[in-house]
């Protein structure tokens, strides 16, 4: 049994060691502030049960005494993930106590609090030297709000250095009212962080006197972490975070999910809110003979060509299943169209003869043909089995003999996600949509559909990887906004970067 800290709200603050432990879990059980990207992070296989608010009432928090208990007690590695650290102010330290009662042994795995981490993302440091020797925690809400907190306030104002105190809306007054009366400064410099370590970040500043109104007059209704203390003047100089070139922005990933990874991390560090709704789902083709014979006999071609990812993967795979390896690919030179291609290969260890600086089937054949006469080649193409690959009517053209063989299947994926993506594109909630290939752009208009897909995009900044893409959503009566010459999600992110910072 592990009770785990998740930390404030980003995926990646969890701890190595919290990680492997959730990784390893073959039931999680973990509180609704669990940000989903986490959760993905367990076993497929891995049971998750989610058990609510972060702060439960009594009775609840029996119940998930109870849960805990009976999974670990019918043999299962239990993950119990909790938002923040279980021990600072949460219920971890009943929840271990309770186990501990019941004989279940268990390992606690601290978290960043929020109390220390929203603070930092906003740039404002919790200590620093001459801004105090003291620095103080306070929950500044019981039962949902509707205890007030039981703090010596008088002693709690004197203190001469930093408060951090979870607080919402209908708290706060009560919250900063008690340090004012007690003798708090007014002017003493106070902050507010919402939604801390996310994109959706969001911190207000103002005197600790005037903090409340102006929480009113933004119509805050989520509770965050109050500040107050020198170290907030700090932030004019210190924030780093809400200063990312993408920060606050909404990016739809279409990409597969085995594939979207790296994007999603890089709009992640550019500040970015990465909403990941795969439209595609790669799969084997339905009669593998073709690609089983092709990948048998490596050496009877002179060329094979890959133009994506996802071939190079299907091909590899398929001359490792059998008794070769992959010096059976020595024999024909390898062309790699477009840098994810390379990249895949690489990661078995084979680099390719030919990398054609461009994509498009004029480059990729200009490129070939700089290697001698195609005349009488013999060249492989392993390939989606959409079909709409005409790179091998024009190498026939040239007079090569070209064998074609599908690698892979593209099928567009229906999943309750989209129903809740058409709301938002509809509402203009989504700064922008990506799409990586032409096949996502008509994934995407096939799960739309080709009259609503063009108005619901009509809103947002569409951005594609490469011509091909783009033309694909012209033909779909999609504007594109931006375009990349480059074939890398690096230069999708720049892309995006720039029309949104030009």
């Amino acid at each position: 049994m592990y009770i785990i800290g998740a930390g404030p709200g980003a995926p990646d603050l969890i701890s190595v060691r919290g990680l492997r432990a959730l990784q390893s879990a073959q039931v999680v059980i973990y509180d609704s502030r669990v940000q989903p990207r986490l959760l993905d992070l367990a076993s497929p296989a891995a049971e998750r049960i989610d058990v609510g608010s972060a702060a439960p009432q009594s009775a609840e928090q029996d119940a998930i005494n109870f849960l805990l208990v009976e999974k670990a007690r019918e043999g299962h590695v239990v993950a119990r993930l909790k938002w923040g650290d279980p021990f600072v102010f949460d219920r971890g330290g009943s929840e271990a106590l309770f186990l501990h009662e019941q004989g279940i042994a268990f390992e606690v795995v601290p978290g960043v609090t929020a109390l220390v981490a929203s603070p930092a993302f906003a740039g404002i440091p919790i200590t620093y030297p001459g801004a105090g020797d003291s620095l103080t925690f306070v929950r500044g809400f019981e039962d949902e709000g509707r205890t007030p907190p039981k703090v010596d306030w008088a002693s709690l104002a004197r203190l001469d250095g930093t408060i951090a105190c979870f607080t919402g809306p209908r708290q706060l007054p009560h919250v900063v009212g008690s340090l004012l009366a007690h003798g708090r400064p007014p002017e003493e410099r106070a902050a507010l962080v919402l939604h801390g370590t996310l994109s959706s970040q969001q911190t207000l500043t103002a005197p600790l006197g005037a903090i409340v109104a102006k929480v009113q007059e933004q119509g805050v209704t989520v509770p965050g972490i109050l500040v107050t203390g020198p170290v907030v003047g700090l932030r004019d100089h210190l924030r780093w975070f809400d200063n990312r070139p993408l920060f606050g922005r909404r990016v739809l990933v279409t990409r597969s999910r085995d594939q979207a990874p790296e994007l999603v991390e890089l709009l992640a560090q550019c500040g970015a809110e990465a909403i990941e709704a795969p439209v595609l789902r790669i799969a084997p083709p339905l009669d593998r003979g073709p690609l089983e014979r092709a990948a048998a006999a490596p050496r009877s071609f002179d060329w094979i060509v890959l133009t994506s990812a996802n071939a190079a993967a299907a091909l590899v795979g398929c001359v490792l299943a059998g008794s070769r390896d992959l010096r059976a690919l020595a024999g024909p030179q390898l062309c790699a169209v477009g840098p994810d291609t390379a990249a895949r290969l690489q990661r078995y260890g084979v680099s390719p003869d030919l990398q054609p600086a461009d994509h498009r089937n004029a480059g990729i054949f200009a490129a070939m043909a700089d290697n001698g006469s195609l005349r009488g080649q013999r060249v492989l193409l392993p390939m989606s089995d959409s079909g709409t690959e005409t790179l091998g009517d024009e190498l026939r053209a040239a007079g090569a003999e070209v064998t074609e063989v599908t690698a892979y299947r593209a099928t567009t994926v229906e999943s309750d996600a989209h129903l809740g993506l058409y709301g938002q594109l509809l509402d203009r909630r989504i700064d922008a949509v990506t799409f990586t290939s032409a096949t996502t752009v008509r994934a995407f208009v096939e799960i739309y559909g080709t009259e609503q897909a063009p108005d619901l995009l009509s809103g947002t900044v569409v951005a594609t990887i490469g011509p091909a893409a783009a033309d694909a959503a012209a033909r779909a009566g999609i504007r594109v906004h931006v375009m990349t010459e480059g074939a890398t999600v690096a230069a999708l992110v720049d892309g995006l970067i720039r029309h949104f910072r030009p």
